[in-house]
This record gives C-alpha cells, structure tokens and sequence, in this order.
C-alpha cells in the first residue's frame, strides 16, 4: 500500500470518527437542519434532492478539466443499455481523447461512482450538484488538496433520456 493511500486511509478514519461525533452532537442538540460534508470537517446546508436512477439509454454533454489525466476536453455521449456506444469530442481535446483512449469516456453512472469512490476513501473534495430531478449537472473531486493535478471537474449539460 503506498504512502499516499495510508494516508488516505488515515483520513478517512480520522473523518468518520469526526462525522460520528458531530452527528451525535447534532442529534442531541440540533435542530437537524445541517448536514457534514464527506470530510466531517464543515457543517453544509443539508440538501434535499430527488434520487435520481440512470436511465438504460440517454445522451449528454460533458466537460471534463482539471487534473493531469486522460478524460480531458468536451464531449457529446450517447448511452445504450448502460454503455458508451458514441462518443464525439466536441473539441482538440476531446477529438484526440476519443480517438486514443475511447474507454476512458464515460457514462453518468461512472462518474457518479467515481465521485462515491472519493466520498468512501475520504476525498478531501467530493461534490456535487443536481438538477431538481436528481441528475448530477457538476461534480468536484480533489483527492488531496495539497498536491497537484489530482483534481477532476465534470460539467454535464444537454441531457435527453431515451436518446
């Protein structure tokens, strides 16, 4: 195990710990209003939102940036039975991520799994925000705010269900 994922693991213990407590406390005494971020550190305004369930087949644009990785430009995705089937890169980027490295390109429900990966291993960021039925639209992952180019940003936009 590198040093880094123990230092992850770390975190995350330390972080539910944190979590436990304060929601102990809030319980106890609180109005129950607020909720604690995936890190345990902050107190957010607890957001009520519509579970939302990926659909078999839809479309959507997303904008991926940030980071030092592949999956970098935008991109036109059209979803069938849960799977990427065409994937357009809207952009220099994109065009050259689809043409090199095609399974990098995901579906929604890859993106929300990573952003619940971030959240279990005690991402320092790992956020979201969602249309009023439950879709992710933006999604913010930093895995360690004090090193560099382990960010991901993922905008999603155009969405049509049954595309």
């Amino acid at each position: 195990m590198t040093t880094t994922r123990v230092v992850r693991r770390v975190r995350a213990v330390a972080g539910l710990a944190l979590l436990g407590g304060l929601l102990c406390s809030t319980a106890a005494c609180g109005t129950g209003t607020e909720a604690v971020s995936a890190k345990g550190s902050e107190p957010v305004a607890a957001q009520s939102r519509t579970p939302w369930e990926e659909p078999a087949s839809y479309a959507y644009t997303l904008e991926s940036g940030e980071g030092e990785r592949a999956l970098i430009g935008k991109f036109r995705i059209t979803v069938r039975d849960h799977r990427v089937t065409r994937a357009l890169g809207l952009d220099e980027s994109g065009r050259r991520v689809v043409k090199e490295f095609p399974e990098q390109v995901p579906t929604i429900g890859r993106l929300l799994g990573e952003l619940e990966q971030a959240r279990s291993e005690g991402a320092d960021e790992a956020e979201a925000v969602y249309t009023a039925e439950g879709r992710p639209e933006r999604i913010t992952v930093d895995w360690d705010r004090n090193a560099l180019d382990d960010e991901s940003l993922y905008v999603i936009s155009a969405y049509t269900s049954g595309s």
